[in-house]
């Protein structure tokens, strides 16, 4: 009898939440209304470890993007892992919440998304390629500079799937490119920006690609398609970041290291001159924190929490605050060396950019900058000074214009860039009259 009564309530409390569910639906259904042909709408899909972030943004007749609306849903503890999808119908309820938050507030329902992809299997990397050619009198021509450009992206995709097989211990992984870029181009040692008409002898072309499993991927698709979204665009999220810093119209004197702290992992992304040199990622995030103080101070892990975002709001008591420090001091000197690793693999650099930005949830732990500042870590690292430290605020990123007042610091900036890159996979893909610049970078769009 008893377990037949609690099959009854769990029947009943299913029916409530589905008939309650109908309501919110019928009731917004009303409330909104559909896009218009000749306006341009689309959705960024931050779908982090610790929350799923949903921007709706609307591109302006000046290539401007207005945010409309912004939603924000909880992940549980089960829904994520390093950074991607483990619990597909868990993710897709999270970003339903998320998606009907912010098309309640911009007032329309948007079909077409941009989701971004992170964890420690995604590899970005710059390539360089150089290509003898044989008729060096002959000037270069598009369909030439589009094969040069296939051999690097060949040459790439070997190399990820190289690293990737070495980390698993053998296991081959299919993998797809989802970003590309270019970084540089030079023929005969001189730089240009259009090889296009150039004569020469040695084409060096250096290409950023970054690479994802195709089991990552399609749980991102399929989390589109539940949603009943068309999938403009899957972006490496630390790309998405050096997309949101870089802007529309790339600054070429800007060098930067960009650093996404997620609830699962930390991607970096070193910009030199305004290309993106290349990408790296490890596995510790904003919930290794709590766990270090979660086991610590044998609290629960929603305690944990607590008291972790309590030292950067000024909400735990000065008594407690040495104990959680503490608890948090090995997790801390952890990620510092793993940023410190992450770096050292940009060797191609003759030194690194001294400007270092933070952003996601993970960064709103003061001792993270606390400690990039203070101690020396960077001394082994080719710094041609003492980095400087800064979270990245929304109002630096470029051509992007908050409507909505919520998008008010720095755990939005992965959602920024995941809106730029969708613009730019809208410009080329509307954009029939392109340039042979703009010729050339449609060859890298996936």
């Amino acid at each position: 009898m008893i377990m037949l009564q609690k099959i009854k309530n769990i029947s009943q409390d299913i029916a409530k939440k589905t008939l309650q569910r109908a309501s919110w639906l019928v009731g917004n259904i009303r409330s909104k209304r559909p896009s218009r042909a000749n306006e341009r709408y689309f959705v960024a899909l931050d779908i982090g470890t610790e929350f799923v972030k949903a921007l709706i943004g609307q591109v302006r007749q000046d290539n401007s993007i207005e945010i409309i609306g912004v939603g924000r849903a909880h992940q549980a503890l089960k829904d994520m892992q390093a950074g991607a999808i483990a619990d597909i119908a868990s993710v897709v309820e999270n970003c339903d919440q998320a998606l009907n938050q912010a098309e309640t507030q911009a007032g329309i329902s948007v079909r077409t998304t941009i989701i971004g992809i992170a964890g420690e299997l995604v590899k970005g990397t710059t390539t360089t390629v150089r290509v003898a050619r044989k008729v060096p009198s002959t000037p270069l021509e598009l369909n030439e500079m589009e094969k040069i450009v296939r051999l690097v992206q060949e040459r790439a995709e070997a190399r990820a799937k190289q690293e990737l097989a070495w980390e698993l211990g053998g296991k081959e992984v299919e993998v797809r490119l989802v970003n590309s870029a270019l970084v540089s181009i030079e023929i005969d040692g001189y730089p240009v920006t259009n090889p296009i008409g150039f004569q020469g002898k040695d084409v060096v072309v250096q290409l950023y690609t970054a690479f994802a499993p195709m089991i990552h991927i399609g749980a991102l698709e399929k989390t589109a398609q539940e949603l009943d979204l068309d999938l403009l665009a899957v972006a490496a999220e630390p790309f998405a970041v050096a997309r949101a810093v870089i802007g529309d119209k790339p600054n070429q004197s800007l060098s930067a290291i960009l650093m996404d702290v997620g609830g699962g992992t930390t991607d970096i992304a070193v910009i030199n001159d305004g290309g993106v040199q290349g990408t790296k990622m490890f596995g510790i995030g904003g919930r290794a924190y709590t766990r270090a103080i979660e086991r610590e101070l044998n609290v629960e892990f929603d305690q944990a929490e607590e008291l972790k975002l309590g030292l950067s709001t000024n909400k735990v008591p000065t008594q407690k605050r040495p104990a959680i420090e503490a608890a948090l001091g090995k997790t801390v000197n952890v990620w510092v060396s793993g940023v410190e690793l992450a770096l050292g693999e940009f060797t191609k650099l003759d030194h690194l950019p001294y400007h270092m930005f933070l952003c996601g949830g993970g960064s709103s732990l003061d001792l993270l900058i606390e400690r990039l500042e203070s101690s020396e870590w960077y001394r082994a690292l080719p710094f041609t000074r003492k980095p400087s430290v800064h979270h990245i605020r929304p109002e630096q990123v470029v051509g992007i214009i908050d409507k909505t007042g919520a998008v008010n610091d720095h755990t939005f900036i992965t959602a920024m860039g995941l809106l730029r890159v969708g613009l730019d996979t809208l410009q080329f893909s509307e954009n029939t009259n392109n340039s042979i610049r703009e010729k050339i970078d449609r060859m890298l769009r996936v």
